[in-house]
């Protein structure tokens, strides 16, 4: 009996087509996240820190993005082992920690927020778990409205993170265009699922790749390596993530002809320059499957919509490989919901 026969309807294929429901749940705690704000304003931090591991760390990713772009803050990545196993304290006087969390668990994400929080920074947990450990030791919280997610591999929670990361965005800057973005947001999410058939068509070639290159670019460059990651963990494929920028400084060496590459195409300022490096890889002979925007003369193999606004698409290319990878899973025979040697929370020391 085959896998798909067991499992018709996978919990992440399930719960990823939640999203839109994730949004207006995110929408109608407005208050919080004006509040959170709010805070933060009168904080009036120097730098920004983020705090996550795994796919927390890859929605943390888009959101360095957004905060420099948007706000003009400088952000760092945390490293949890300074503080989990070098027991080392860091300066983090005048800094905003932002912690993303699904279950917000993980002893060594709480041991570096505790010490931030000792140390002078404000703390914000971002988690899905609101009685978690990670919530109770931050100065701030913003749940993520998920709901509860029983699939291993993180989906709603991820994109959770991508948009209440937007909207957190939009309350300490306000902006009307985003703000019709994140309006439009759940309409644009159930876009893409109506087109999931495009995605499982397009699973057939991804499934055939046993090292697909993931590459995108800026806000989506987080969206790439969470896609990589989710077809090592669901579908027991070495995919390898990389920003077409490094891309260039020596990965590129991989395309080899007949090489498949998985492209993420912004319609942001990174567009022009992706598109010319996706043009580039068909010219070395590799195979180019195209998630998001058309190129000039090629059609998107998954299309997504615009949302609107550079911060909030991602949100949907996230969607469309979800759905993706989710049938590349089935197609190779593995129950994405329950990969082998990995659990729902990874509590890392």
């Amino acid at each position: 009996m085959s896998v798909q026969a067991i499992h018709p309807e996978p919990l992440m294929l399930r719960e990823a087509r939640e999203a839109p429901d994730v949004v207006q749940r995110q929408a109608a705690d407005h208050a919080r996240v004006q509040d959170v704000a709010h805070a933060i304003h009168a904080f009036d931090p120097s730098f920004v820190v983020t705090l996550a591991r795994g796919s927390s760390d890859h929605a943390a990713a888009t959101l360095r993005y957004g905060l420099e772009t948007h706000l003009r803050l400088p952000v760092v990545s945390a490293a949890p082992s300074v503080a989990g196993v070098y027991s080392a304290d860091v300066e983090y006087r005048g800094a905003l920690v932002l912690a993303v969390s699904q279950s917000g668990g993980s002893p060594d994400t709480l041991e570096t927020l505790r010490r931030a929080r000792q140390g002078g920074a404000l703390t914000v947990a971002v988690v899905n778990v609101e009685d978690s450990p990670l919530a109770h030791a931050a100065d701030l919280v913003l749940p993520l409205h998920a709901g509860e997610e029983r699939a291993v591999a993180a989906t709603k929670s991820y994109l959770a993170a991508l948009t209440l990361s937007a909207r957190l965005l939009h309350a300490l800057l306000p902006d009307a265009t985003l703000a019709g973005a994140l309006a439009r947001l759940p309409d644009a999410l159930r876009e893409v699922i109506q087109k999931e058939a495009l995605a499982k068509q397009a699973a057939v070639t991804l499934a055939a790749s046993e090292r697909p290159l993931m590459l995108g670019r800026g806000l989506h460059g987080g969206v790439a390596a969470e896609a990589a990651l989710k077809m090592q963990e669901t579908a027991g494929v070495g995919a390898l993530a990389f920003s077409t920028a490094e891309f260039a400084h020596g990965p590129a060496r991989l395309a080899e002809p007949g090489t498949l590459a998985v492209c993420f195409q912004a319609r942001d300022a990174t567009a022009p320059l992706t598109a010319a490096t996706y043009v580039g890889l068909t010219g070395y002979g590799a195979q180019v499957l195209l998630i998001g925007a058309d190129l000039e003369g090629r059609a998107a193999d998954v299309p997504t919509p615009t949302t609107g606004h550079a911060l909030t698409d991602p949100a949907a290319s996230a969607l469309a490989a979800q759905l993706l990878i989710a049938h590349v899973a089935l197609r190779r025979g593995q129950n994405p919901d329950a990969p082998p040697r990995l659990s729902k929370v990874t509590r890392t020391h």
